[in-house]
């Protein structure tokens, strides 16, 4: 129920002004919105779409458009649950690799400088489109550089244009996690390196990765999370947003 509704059956003495605060401050039994977050962080609230049904991602969504937030980014949302939220929000783009669903009404302005996300293999790219949707919508440019993987470590080598164009650099990998380091190796910029559980084995679904990220011998090199795109893409726009905006 919008602010407006609520107000109207006060009027009408259809509800206490307690009853009406109540509602106002927190009209969801399931959720509380932090609308405050973009004021202490540069950005609003973003929903985890993962272990929450698809009635209650549709309730926090209309909540928040309720109170006029402009952008709302979905991450972690399954095909089935976008064929519910399509029906009530078509505005709302959907990719399905990175299994986000977005909405950009007031696209933020533009930082300066370049994140660069560089994906090992294919079987990487949910992980990196989902850092680069999100490095977008916080208002970076972004370039993607995919198929770079040390196996063939020359591919990488033929992309060295774009890297050292970047301010910052994502780096992600499944198997060994080996393209952090390498990367980390070459460049002055930061790199956020990210393993994905892509492997089988002794990966341990990228565990493996994880720890050989952790332990690289290569500077400037932090990690996050396992399959962790859009926090990997957070911290770029994080780093990057230090530059300033462009003019």
């Amino acid at each position: 129920m919008k602010v407006k509704d609520i107000l109207e059956k006060v009027k009408k003495n259809e509800l206490s002004i307690e009853e009406a605060s109540e509602l106002i401050d927190n009209p969801l039994d399931y959720a509380t919105i932090d609308f405050n977050r973009e004021k202490r962080t540069g950005a609003s609230e973003v929903i985890y779409g993962a272990g929450k049904t698809k009635e209650h991602i549709a309730g926090i969504i209309q909540n928040m458009l309720d109170h006029e937030v402009p952008n709302i980014l979905v991450t972690r949302l399954d095909e089935a649950k976008h064929d519910y939220l399509k029906k009530l929000y078509p505005e709302f783009v959907y990719d399905e690799l990175a299994q986000t669903f977005l909405l950009n009404q007031t696209p933020k302005p533009k930082n300066k400088g370049l994140i660069v996300v560089a994906c090992a293999g294919t079987s990487d790219l949910p992980v990196a489109k989902e850092a680069v949707i999100t490095a977008k919508y916080l208002g970076n440019d972004v370039e993607l550089i995919t198929d770079v993987g040390v196996a063939g470590i020359h591919r990488l080598f033929k992309r060295m244009d774009v890297i050292e164009k970047a301010s910052v650099i994502i780096a992600i990998a499944g198997m060994e996690g080996a393209l952090a380091s390498v990367i980390g190796g070459l460049t002055d910029k930061p790199v956020i390196a990210v393993p994905t559980s892509v492997g089988y084995g002794a990966n341990f679904n990228g565990l493996a990765a994880l720890l050989a990220m952790l332990n690289s011998c290569a500077s400037g090199i932090s990690v996050v999370n396992i399959d962790n795109g859009f926090g990997a893409g957070f911290m770029a726009h994080t780093i990057n947003n230090l530059g300033g905006k462009k003019e």
